[in-house]
């Protein structure tokens, strides 16, 4: 007969309750998680809103606000997007709020220090289902690792036969005690209700002997057993220990006749150990996160899916290369002069071709940010290439658009690979020691690629956005290389 764990069902209820909270924990942390990142990623849709609706806000032009406004209600977290005016009269609504409620973030649009109006963007609010229903392989995963643990408590903690029969010698054992505390007042009070009459003392005496006998009899019974447990249990570990023995001396031979084996193995395994962990240091090298740099290098890329660009003439590929490499010394000049950059030189004297350019920067002192001077370059390409690329297209001529990669010296050729397997198109992909993402981690925000298949996909990030700082600048050092632009065209 088997037996249940004891109080089973009162560990049920505390892994139910356990299982309860970690869904609880889960859900707040990953509605939490969502609303920051909504938050980050609304603040910077109206920022790059307002920079791109600046002039049809000041002409009140509302059928180009509508058509910005709409390309980022495609988003699938944005609900309604609502454009107003310096005199907070409504120019654009678009959206479905009512249907959708969420938090709204609010901006005013200045130009100098003029107000021109204002923009609110709504972003959707996150159920706690949703949460639940993207987190389903863990709240399942969860809820049979609690069944899991419930099944092995019962089937480890029910009693054993040996703690049953200790059980019920205890229970006899009490039983007995009692008895025999309660034999002696029985026995008086007979004998002072008999002690007149000799005969019954006579028979209360032959009595007396038998229960005598009987008790002692019992006693010399449970003696005997006793003895009887104790002598088994002697003989039991007296035999364990001569197989534990005769074990250890049969291993102490085999031991002592494979340890000139294992000594010779050693030391072969030693001499081809030396030679594996030498070749694997460089590698290492290179991969180790605390690694030194003082230079980083910018990979621009066009980003031809078609081979455009090889199929393209050379009477217009090589005026379009020309027209990419000026716009990409412009924008090196004018971003070095950053005081924010102070301490960050050009080494090379980079130049467009078939795959692309290739920037080298270099620190001249410890205190030079070289890494986010890398990271705000690739980013000020990118932002001129979009505005050459949608001209070209308006005005259908040929363009192609880029993406960018930044790394140290060491890494890039790793971060060329990057660029062609997972690079896409106006997107920035980083590959920098802990050094290099101290530096720019307050000012730009990165995230992962998601499921890497080698160790540099690992480490290697995606640029998601910067701060309202770094924005604005970057965005006041296109405007002047597009202004040396226009002036070099209408000189021409």
């Amino acid at each position: 007969m088997t037996y249940l764990a004891p109080r089973q069902g009162l560990f049920a209820i505390i892994l139910l309750v356990s299982f309860c909270l970690q869904t609880l924990l889960l859900v707040i942390s990953t509605d939490q998680q969502l609303s920051n990142s909504r938050t980050l990623k609304g603040e910077q849709m109206v920022a790059q809103l307002i920079d791109e609706a600046r002039l049809s806000l000041e002409n009140k032009d509302r059928v180009s606000l509508s058509v910005i406004a709409n390309r980022y209600t495609s988003e699938q977290d944005v609900t309604r997007i609502l454009i107003k005016d310096n005199k907070d009269e409504i120019l654009v609504p678009v959206g479905n709020a009512p249907m959708q409620q969420g938090d709204t973030i609010r901006q005013i649009a200045t130009k100098g220090d003029a107000v021109i109006g204002s923009v609110a963007l709504t972003l959707k609010d996150v159920s706690k289902g949703e949460i639940i229903a993207m987190q389903w392989p863990f709240v399942i995963g969860t809820m049979l690792l609690h069944l899991l643990l419930w099944v092995i408590y019962g089937y480890l903690a029910r009693p054993t036969k040996e703690q049953i029969n200790a059980l019920s010698r205890e229970i006899q054992n009490l039983h007995r005690e009692q008895y025999m505390q309660m034999d002696p007042r029985n026995y008086d009070r007979d004998f002072d209700r008999r002690s007149s009459d000799r005969d019954a003392t006579g028979t209360e005496r032959s009595d007396e002997t038998v229960m005598g006998s009987e008790t002692t009899t019992v006693k010399k019974r449970d003696i005997h057993n006793e003895v009887n447990q104790y002598l088994r249990k002697q003989q039991s570990q007296g035999n364990a220990s001569e197989t534990v023995d005769m074990t250890a001396s049969k291993m102490g031979e085999t031991t002592e006749a494979g340890a000139e084996h294992q000594a010779s193995d050693e030391a072969q395994s030693d001499a081809g150990s030396t030679s594996q962990t030498s070749a694997k240091l460089a590698g290492a090298s290179r991969l180790s996160a605390t690694r030194s740099f003082d230079s980083v290098r910018v990979q621009l890329v066009f980003h031809d899916e078609f081979n455009m660009l090889e199929r393209l003439a050379p009477s217009q590929r090589l005026p379009y290369l020309a027209l990419c490499t000026q716009l990409l010394n412009q924008a090196i000049t004018e971003l070095l002069k950053q005081p924010l950059l102070l301490g960050v030189s050009l080494v090379n004297e980079p130049r467009f071709e078939d795959k692309g350019a290739s920037v080298l920067l270099k620190a001249d002192n410890s205190h030079a940010k070289v890494a986010l001077a890398g990271v705000m370059l690739g980013k000020l390409y990118l932002m001129l290439n979009k505005i050459i690329h949608d001209k070209h297209i308006e005005l259908s001529r040929f363009a192609l658009p880029a993406k960018a990669g930044v790394s140290d010296d060491a890494q890039s050729e790793a971060m060329t690979q990057l660029l062609h397997s997972v690079g896409r198109k106006e997107q920035m992909l980083i590959l920098l020691p802990n050094a290099g993402i101290k530096q720019i981690n307050h000012h730009v925000q990165v995230h992962s690629i998601m499921r890497p298949t080698t160790v540099y996909e690992r480490e290697c990030a995606i640029f998601d956005g910067g701060n309202d700082a770094m924005i604005q600048r970057l965005a006041d050092v296109r405007n002047a290389v597009l202004m040396i632009e226009n002036d070099s065209d209408s000189a021409t």
